[in-house]
């Protein structure tokens, strides 16, 4: 059993777009924010995922947790195009560096438009719950997206506080998710493979 109160509410957030990048990062979360009386709606947008096969397979987890929980499900399609030209000159910047930033900045803002055409006032992601990443980049992307969405408000808050990990973990073998082994891009998944060769 799980005591969420540490987790405050803002004032007003009956309801959050969570910008969600996979099942297992999502779960608990998701958990969190319902036992609080919070209406999530999902949104997933990672056209950073590569290739379209391990976009697709983590998708379609999410899709089944989402459905088997009775969470309405919003796909923001796949664009790897335009991550690439977002992230054009920075394809050798190492993790948390500005690749990172650039990729958080494209997918909150996409998620920040969506919160605002959905009428939404709040909006979340999941990728703050991952050790892998920096919450200075994320907040500093969710701030960028709220000024540029009138009426959008960047739910900021670290995702791994408070037994969220552990229940994470729990949920990941309840639900026998697939539990990826990178962050998705092409180059968080080169440098993986850099680091298993070097073991």
């Amino acid at each position: 059993m799980y005591d969420f109160s540490k987790i405050e509410i803002p004032e007003g957030a009956q309801q959050v777009v969570l910008h969600t990048c996979c099942a297992p990062c999502s779960s608990a979360i998701i958990k969190a924010l319902q036992s609080r009386g919070v209406r999530v709606i999902v949104f997933f947008y990672n056209p950073n995922i590569h290739p379209i096969e391990e976009y697709n397979r983590r998708k379609a987890e999410i899709v089944r947790y989402a459905q088997s929980n009775d969470i309405p499900f919003f796909d923001g399609d796949y664009d790897a195009e335009q991550w690439f030209e977002h992230i054009k000159g920075y394809e050798e910047a190492p993790e948390r560096g500005e690749r990172c930033a650039r990729c958080f900045e494209l997918r909150l803002m996409k998620t920040a438009a969506f919160a605002q055409a959905m009428g939404v006032r709040y909006f979340a992601t999941t990728l703050a719950s991952s050790r892998w990443k920096s919450l200075t980049q994320i907040e500093a992307a969710g701030r960028k997206a709220e000024s540029t969405f009138e009426g959008t408000c960047f739910w900021h808050r670290n995702w791994r506080k408070d037994g969220l990990q552990e229940l994470r973990q729990q949920i990941i073998l309840q639900e026998g998710f697939y539990n990826q082994t990178y962050c998705g891009c092409v180059f968080s998944q080169e440098s993986g493979e850099r680091k298993k060769r070097q073991q």
